[in-house]
């Protein structure tokens, strides 16, 4: 079913650290509205599509979905690469580190674990569709706040590429919803 290259979908090349940034970034991989959430949601909703189109979209956007999770985790590891004690503690990842070292762990920016509440879904698919398209949107506004903080091209072209693939999935969740809001008239 699936074909791993070992390559990102946008390239990841950071080359400054900034602690900081990580402390922002993070929550788009494990916050709720971060692309962890979005991968398992999707890739669970599809079970309860009704066809095989609505089946074929969820796969393949949860698919991408887990791509975004490589690229986010990527760059957090990137920004951190190297880091002191003294910067570690400086940018209050002091917390993260005592438990978890340099190893990434899905929080959102206030370090709250991942958790599957975070992934909606009730069996309906006009509902569930509904609810995939508020998760684009919320994704898409947390990644214009994540290019606005950002002051480097190295992160601004990733945050940048990433949001546009929101709003992509966006316009194919509506149409999807469109469709199957029209079967039930």
């Amino acid at each position: 079913m699936f074909r791993y290259e070992k390559r990102l979908m946008f390239p990841v090349k950071v080359k400054k650290r900034n602690l900081k940034m990580v402390n922002a970034i993070i929550t788009q991989y494990g916050g709720p509205d971060g692309e962890l959430a979005a991968a398992l949601r999707y890739l669970n909703q599809r079970y309860s599509m009704p066809d095989d189109q609505g089946r074929a979209l969820l796969t393949d956007i949860g698919t991408e979905e887990l791509s975004h999770v490589e690229m986010v985790a990527t760059m957090a590891h990137q920004l951190m690469a190297g880091a002191s004690i003294e910067e570690i503690k400086a940018a209050g990842l002091e917390k993260h580190y005592g438990q978890r070292g340099m190893d990434l762990f899905p929080v959102d920016n206030f370090g709250v674990p991942f958790t599957v509440a975070y992934v909606g879904a009730v069996g309906d698919p006009v509902a569930d569709i509904s609810e995939n398209m508020a998760a684009e949107q919320k994704a898409r506004a947390v990644y214009e706040n994540l290019i606005d903080l950002a002051d480097d091209e190295d992160i601004l072209q990733p945050l940048l590429w990433l949001r546009e693939r929101e709003v992509l999935h966006f316009a194919m969740f509506r149409e999807l919803y469109e469709r199957y809001k029209n079967l039930e008239k």
